[in-house]
């Protein structure tokens, strides 16, 4: 089983950014801990970061085919983006929607994902966990 994992802008300043809310776990020590967690389970993992919406839209445009499952931490653009919603629907890949914190705590505007709609599943406020939790979830759903 072959998963894509998707994270948006400004994830690749974690460990820094906000540590009161995102924590000092950084991308790369969460996308490492996830390849191990995935390697346990016998899935191989492909992690993609950009700040750029339209990377993220062509990498769920070349994910037909090629993925079992998509975990996505859309960042920003959960909230703002339907180009990329509408690339998570197009792409007929089940999706995992991460975000490490509870997005309902925070600010009103972060209330609403224009991309959970198209998603199979939302984790939300376990920090670097939620992704493996996602993990754990795409297996179980792509094994139906």
């Amino acid at each position: 089983m072959r998963i894509l994992v998707l994270n948006g802008p400004n994830l690749k300043l974690l460990g820094t950014r906000e540590p009161a809310i995102y924590g000092t776990e950084t991308l790369d020590g969460i996308i490492a801990r996830l390849r191990t967690y995935a390697a346990e389970k016998g899935v191989a993992l492909d992690a993609v970061q950009s700040d750029i919406e339209g990377d993220l839209v062509a990498a769920l445009g070349a994910a037909r085919g090629v993925y079992a499952g998509i975990i996505i931490n859309p960042a920003a653009y959960t909230h703002t983006s339907v180009a990329v919603r509408d690339a998570l629907a197009a792409c007929g890949v089940p999706a995992v929607e991460v975000h490490l914190s509870n997005t309902y705590r925070r600010e009103a505007f972060r209330h609403t994902s224009l991309t959970a709609p198209v998603c199979v599943g939302q984790v939300m406020g376990f920090g670097g966990f939620g992704y493996l939790l996602a993990l754990d979830a795409l297996v179980q759903q792509v094994g139906k």
